[in-house]
Parts: C-alpha cells; structure tokens; sequence
C-alpha cells in the first residue's frame, strides 16, 4: 500500500523544572521511540490506557508541539522543517476532531459562523462559503435550519457533528479522530462511528482513530497500534491483533473488556497486576515488565524491538513467538 504517513523513532519529551534548591530537571518521556506507517485511505487505530502517549502523538502530528528527537514526514515531507507557505498548505490537508465536541466549539459562535471561520481564514469567498457550508453539513447529515442556533442549543451527536463537518470543509487528506466518541451515548456513538465510515469513502480520507474503547477501534479500523508507557507493544490487522495477539500487554487490554454473552463468561482473563511505573522513570527493560506475569531475566536488562513475526503483524516481546494465549482469545 501507499505509505502516506512515515514516523521513524520519534521522541517526545517533557522536561519539569523540580524548583530552584534541588536545581534539578526531569523529563517525563509521553512518546519515547515510535516507529509506524500509515497507509493512503485507510484507518489506523491507536489504544492503549490512559497516559499511554496516544494523544501526545495526535499534537505532534498536527504540530501543536515539536518532538524532542526526530520527525514526521507527510507524503514525504517533514512537518516540523518547512517555510511558512508550505505549513499552511499542510495545515490544509490535516484535520482534528476532538474528544468532547461542547469545548472544541465557540460557545458565543453560532454554528454557521464556526463553519465559516476556517473558511474565511484559507480566504474561500462569500459566495463560495455558502455553497461549501451547505454542501457538508449534508455529508454529515445537519439540519440546515440548524445553523443559526448556538452549540449549547444542540444534542451531543449534533454537536459533533458540527465538530466533523467543520473538520472535512478544507477537504483534508487526513483526519485526527481523538477519542470523537468517548462523550456520546452509545446509541449516538454507533451513528457517527458509520458517518465516519461514509465520508472516509466518499472523500478518501485517511484516519487515524484514537480510543481506549476497544470494541469502537475494532469496528472503525483497518490495522491497530497498541501503546504502553510512551511505545508501541503490538501493531498488526485488526483480524491479527484481536483474533491472534502475540503480547501480553495487548491480551491484557482485550481480556478486560466487558464480557457481555453468556457463553463467553467463564472464559479466562490474563491479569496484568499493579499500576503502570512513573513515565519519568520507566523501566530498563521491556515496559511492561513490572506487571508481566511472563516475564524473565531479559526482559528486566533488555527493551524488546518491535519486530515482524508474520506478515502486517509486530510485536515488542522478547517471547512472542513462543507464548500461547489461545485460552484467552476468540
């Protein structure tokens, strides 16, 4: 496939000045060595807990913040290393849907002038704006008598909705979709999880879904990156991660999900004990090595890479190839 995003080893760091007397600095390592690809037109979904760095990528590769080491390149270009013009038209073709859809809009902005403004801003004429604004709030299935009413005035799907529309109206040719719908009834989620689904084909978008809800990733994605303190420990299909994960991190996360037919409740769950370690001092070794039940001497002294055991399926375990999780899996 075609490689549209290409991050090699990327390193975010955040350095936290501890005062004055100790006269020392530490740094809280949120992405520390991610190396994936996501392909033209599809949808790559990105799990993991809470801290795990998922976000943190979403700002790098919007740009929001610049990594501490190495970069991002978009249909070969480095977002973080071009002139002004060239970060504009970037800017363009990349898109953010954010979590809760009431914050990301103006509240003192009706819904017409939220579409409008990033419109105004690429500096798309008045008779131009119209036509567009029109024309998208169809893709996304908005009332057009809707548009002179305020974000409070609104359900919480229709103000994502706006959110979405106001994402795709510059015709981006990628999509953040950061945890989009976390905030929504799951009735209403499993409405705008097939809007998704329908623009991506209409426009050929390319999506980068990001969730700890693991059933949503399963439905909405082609292939899947499960994260843990700041790296990646599994990226496969999504057939391959959730029918044949190979690391206990990734069997951990799938086991914890709620079990809702009967006739899967006996079925066995790989607990992971304790709490993850401090991201400022995570562990030598393998990242999961402090809850691992696996575990063995290496993976205390070595960080396992994250390397191919099939094809379209990686792997971070020192073990991967010998551990057997069928008991725990469909």
């Amino acid at each position: 496939m075609n490689t549209f995003i290409n991050i090699d080893n990327l390193k975010k760091y955040y350095f936290i000045d501890k005062g004055i007397i100790k006269k020392k600095s530490y740094s809280v390592k949120a992405v520390d060595g991610i190396s994936l690809t996501i392909n033209k037109g599809e949808t790559f979904g990105l799990v993991g807990e809470s801290g795990s760095g998922k976000s943190t990528i979403a700002r790098l590769l919007l740009n929001f913040t610049k990594p501490t080491e190495n970069s991002i390149y978009f249909e070969g270009i480095n977002i973080f290393e071009n002139d002004k013009q060239t970060m504009k038209n970037l800017r363009k073709k990349i898109g953010i849907v954010f979590q809760d859809p009431a914050s990301s809009l103006n509240p003192r902005s009706t819904i017409y002038e939220s579409l409008r403004r990033p419109l105004e801003i690429n500096g798309v004429s008045s008779k131009e704006t119209d036509e567009l604004i029109k024309q998208t709030i169809g893709l996304v299935n908005f009332g057009e008598e809707l548009l002179t009413r305020y974000p409070h005035q609104l359900s919480g799907g229709q103000q994502q909705r706006v959110s979405i529309a106001r994402s795709i109206i510059l015709n981006p040719e990628f999509l953040v979709l950061d945890e989009p719908t976390s905030a929504l009834d799951v009735s209403v989620q499993s409405q705008i999880l097939n809007l998704l689904l329908d623009i991506q084909k209409k426009k050929d978008i390319t999506y980068l879904f990001i969730s700890h809800n693991l059933s949503v990733v399963r439905y909405i994605s082609d292939r899947i990156g499960v994260m843990y303190l700041g790296q990646l420990m599994e990226v496969g299909s999504v057939d391959k991660v959730y029918r044949n994960a190979r690391h206990p991190y990734t069997v951990g996360l799938l086991t914890s999900e709620p079990i809702y037919h009967p006739k899967d409740r006996g079925r066995e769950k790989l607990v992971l004990d304790g709490e993850p370690p401090s991201l400022m001092n995570p562990p030598i070794g393998c990242r999961l090595t402090t809850r691992c039940p696996y575990k063995k001497e290496i993976c205390d002294e070595e960080n396992p890479e994250l390397r191919y055991i099939e094809q379209d399926h990686m792997v971070a375990c020192h073990f991967a190839d010998e551990l057997d999780f069928s008991k725990y899996l469909d």
